[in-house]
């Protein structure tokens, strides 16, 4: 299976019009996608990015702040998609499908963050110090109550909104941490933007069909 599924290969250094400091940045998601925290070196990132390690640790003093950067930054990015989402002027089942289609769109952006994610709670979050359940809990907790408004308004089917949250994490994410297994299913790369597209309107009517009434 070709690496060119999860591996988005940094531009030489040389060449390359970003700093060195989101170089280093970029170059990190990869390694610690590709390789878990453990598996990945402070050497294999400068070697990543063209440079040597002290370079590297001029901009950065350790892997575990490196490590921490690149994780909040992400997880900064991905908040501000989807509260954007969120407080988007739109009501019933216009605002899921809005979510929806920001979740997937970020996580098409970024498959690397959904792998280095999907590491860091099987781990529990050792690597970066905090209770990632407890970061994300009070987008989950605003998620479950307008699902349980809209339901009592007769807008949404009668559903267990929790369960229904945990089927929309397990659908979007699943799909981009094993891009490379599902390559061997679909005959095709998952990440393709056919494929892409498939899966979006896919899910979406998923969703629609789950909740909007008849």
């Amino acid at each position: 299976m070709s690496n060119q599924i999860i591996n988005e290969r940094v531009t030489d250094a040389g060449s390359d019009d970003r700093s060195t400091r989101d170089q280093i940045l970029d170059a990190s998601l990869i390694c610690f996608a590709q390789a878990g925290y453990s598996g990945t070196s402070l050497n294999d990132i400068a070697a990543e990015v063209g440079i040597r390690r002290p370079s590297l640790l001029h901009h950065f003093l350790s892997k575990e702040a490196l490590y921490g950067e690149v994780f909040e930054r992400l997880l900064s990015d991905w908040f501000a998609r989807l509260v954007g989402a969120i407080e988007a002027p739109a009501s019933g089942w216009l605002k899921v499908e809005g979510v929806l289609r920001a979740g997937f769109g970020f996580f098409a952006d970024n498959p690397n963050y959904v792998i280095l994610m999907r590491r860091e709670a099987i781990d529990g979050g050792v690597h970066l110090g905090i209770d990632l359940a407890a970061v994300l809990r009070p987008l989950f907790d605003q998620a479950a109550d307008y699902f349980r408004r809209e339901m009592n308004a007769g807008t949404f089917r009668e559903q267990n909104a929790e369960q229904l949250l945990l089927t929309g994490y397990g659908a979007l994410l699943s799909y981009f941490s094993d891009a490379p297994f599902l390559e061997g299913l679909l005959d095709e790369n998952p990440l393709s933007a056919a494929a892409l597209e498939r899966r979006s309107a896919h899910i979406i009517e998923f969703f629609r069909a789950a909740l909007v009434p008849s």
